[in-house]
């Protein structure tokens, strides 16, 4: 049985489900769409089998992606994916998806010492096809889509299983296929924890150490207002108002429309659309009381012990050395998050340094002995 192209309705759902409880191996893509939409919008998740056969599932058309949760779960396929950790991210936090048992083609690249690890790239490279000229920047979420944008999105799953294949038999000649598995098994395993928004994020911006209290109650009215309008027009922030603008803004302080077109980078389309909103910004920014205007707050980096120094120069030494034996790149080899979690605590024997998270029981194995003499 095979399922239509396109699936979305539940009865298409349930046909794709049916065709697909052979396969042993799954190829899986999604398009996501943040530079049209605010927040960031699923629109298209892409899935081809084992036999050859691709599938185009519209999560704007259908009420859920639920019944496709076992395979994902499911040790016994192999699910095949491009940088991973984004796709996943949008299956675990938006339909709470469990993933085991998966190959991502950049890693293994990645672990190759291929430099260029674009999917179009890894095609060219391994599988000589042409995936045609790049549709990132479509706006996914508009139906239908083209014959050109359908091909597109077929193409990054129908080649995905081939691509392994080529991709393990190189792994396998090096020896660094179980290198590949325990990262890929770390990459399913990761959470995808909700988008959290930094409430101090608009001190960050460029200019706005320049700012005073004032100017800088100004600017969080600013950015807050910003935000609001961006969910409401279902449009991304910096299409709202640039950063440069939001600083300059809050420098200016207009408490009338036309003010606003001084600045540079602000139109009449943007004094149309949110000239009103910017103006009542200001106002709530220059009414907060003295008492309360946001204070800039010193953020001294933490005091590292001599010990703990000493242990980071020597991990970065040994990792250069070990980089060039086994002709990968430094941060594939040991990255530094792990440098400087081992730095800090540094574990007592080879078992204790495999169950450090993220290290795996390959580095342990292979660089055990070393680790821990530099670390000594």
């Amino acid at each position: 049985m095979t399922a239509p192209l396109w699936i979305k309705t539940p009865a298409e759902m349930d046909a794709l489900v049916a065709s697909l409880k052979d396969a042993r191996a799954l190829s899986i893509d999604t398009e996501a769409d943040g530079l049209h939409h605010y927040p960031v919008k699923l629109c298209l998740v892409q899935v081809a089998d084992d036999h050859g056969h691709g599938h185009l599932a519209d999560p704007l058309a259908l009420p859920t992606l639920a019944p496709l949760g076992p395979f994902f779960a499911d040790p016994g396929v192999i699910k095949v994916l491009h940088a991973a950790d984004n796709d996943l991210g949008y299956l675990k936090r938006l339909y709470g998806f469990s993933v085991t048992n998966i190959f991502d083609t950049a890693i293994a690249a990645r672990f190759l010492g291929v430099t260029s690890l674009s999917l179009d790239g890894l095609l060219r490279d391994f599988l000589g096809v042409d995936p045609g000229p790049s549709r990132q920047k479509d706006d996914w979420s508009k139906r239908p889509l083209s014959a050109a944008q359908e091909t597109y999105a077929l193409n990054d799953v129908l080649h995905l299983i081939p691509l392994r294949e080529r991709l393990l038999e190189a792994l396998r000649a090096k020896g660094r296929d179980r290198w590949v598995e325990e990262e890929c098994a770390a990459v399913a395993a990761m959470p995808a924890p909700e988008r959290v928004v930094d409430p101090d994020a608009y001190m960050k911006l460029k200019g706005a150490k320049d700012l005073d209290g004032r100017g800088l109650a100004v600017l969080r009215e600013l950015a807050a207002t910003r935000e609001a309008l961006a969910v409401k027009t279902d449009r991304p922030p910096f299409m709202i108002l640039g950063n440069e603008v939001l600083v300059a803004l809050a420098t200016l302080k207009p408490r009338e429309t036309a003010a606003i077109l001084t600045v540079k980078g602000c139109t009449a389309n943007v004094v149309r659309r949110a000239g009103e909103a910017i103006v009542a910004a200001v106002e709530r920014g220059l009414a907060v009381p003295e008492t309360d205007l946001p204070v800039r707050r010193p953020n001294p980096r933490p005091r590292v012990s001599g010990a703990v120094q000493r242990r980071s120069e020597a991990l970065r030494a040994w990792r250069v050395e070990a980089a060039k034996r086994v002709e990968l790149d430094a941060g594939v080899i040991f990255p530094q998050r792990l440098i400087d979690r081992l730095a800090h605590d540094p574990p007592r024997d080879v078992e204790a340094l495999a169950q450090v998270e993220g290290v795996g029981r390959w580095r342990a194995e292979l660089f055990g002995a070393e680790l821990l003499r530099r670390l000594a």
